[in-house]
């Protein structure tokens, strides 16, 4: 029963607080809501097509299963279950969204930006180290913490950051975001798994590496190993 009022609380929290960032990216909505539907082919808007709202019903508005733990088995060690305007068409225009992290011992989601969502990050269970890196502007200063459970943080838009259990047991997050589809660069598989790759000697540059290391890297995070979304 505790564990389900922990649960409860975070996910009210975590929506409260990220309602104050949605007058912050996404543009404001001009009718009370625009549920999304396909549009037509070949076709592209910036955000979704409305439903007509005559045929607009509350499972516009629902989903459910964050209750459920996702799947850490894979490289990093973490599953991240994204609610977002894909799996609640009525999030459309509303500029918000809302993400479970699950961490195995040891897990991480690695250094990754949204490049169109501040997020505000609650833990329920377990202990993280999280942090991001400013800009180039500001010198890329670290601003790191270790969080418990009922700890929040917040991380800018466009910030690389990223969450460490550094805890013995799993860890449980949820995490708020200003946009109803923030999206994620995850910084490894980026630079080393694009498609198609950037030319090696190029990153071997950047990161001061030897070219046969940058070869082997891209090799990892090609698209034929799983990638951490």
């Amino acid at each position: 029963m505790e564990g389900l009022l922990r649960f409860l609380v975070a996910i009210v929290i975590v929506l409260a607080l990220a309602s104050s960032f949605v007058s912050c990216y996404d543009p404001s909505p001009l009718q009370d809501f625009c549920v999304a539907v396909d549009g037509a082919n070949g076709v592209f808007v910036n955000g979704k097509f409305c439903k007509d709202p005559k045929y607009v019903k509350a499972e516009d508005f629902f989903t459910s299963g964050l209750n459920i733990a996702g799947n850490t088995m894979n490289r990093v060690g973490s599953n991240v279950t994204n609610v977002n305007v894909d799996r609640i068409p009525g999030l459309n225009t509303l500029g918000v969204s809302l993400v479970r992290i699950d961490f195995a011992p040891g897990g991480q989601n690695p250094p990754h930006t949204h490049p169109r969502a501040t997020e505000i990050l609650v833990l329920v269970e377990g202990t993280l180290l999280v942090g991001f890196v400013t800009s180039n502007q500001d010198n890329n200063r670290l601003f790191s913490k270790v969080l418990y459970p009922g700890d929040v943080f917040v991380f800018p838009i466009g910030m690389i950051h990223f969450q460490v259990n550094v805890g013995r047991t799993n860890a449980v997050a949820f995490a708020g975001l200003g946009s109803q589809n923030p999206g994620t660069i995850t910084i490894a598989d980026a630079v080393f798994g694009s498609t198609p790759l950037i030319m090696p000697e190029i990153l071997a540059k950047a990161f001061q590496l030897d070219v046969n290391v940058v070869r082997f890297l891209e090799g990892r995070f090609s698209s034929k190993y799983d990638r951490h979304y």
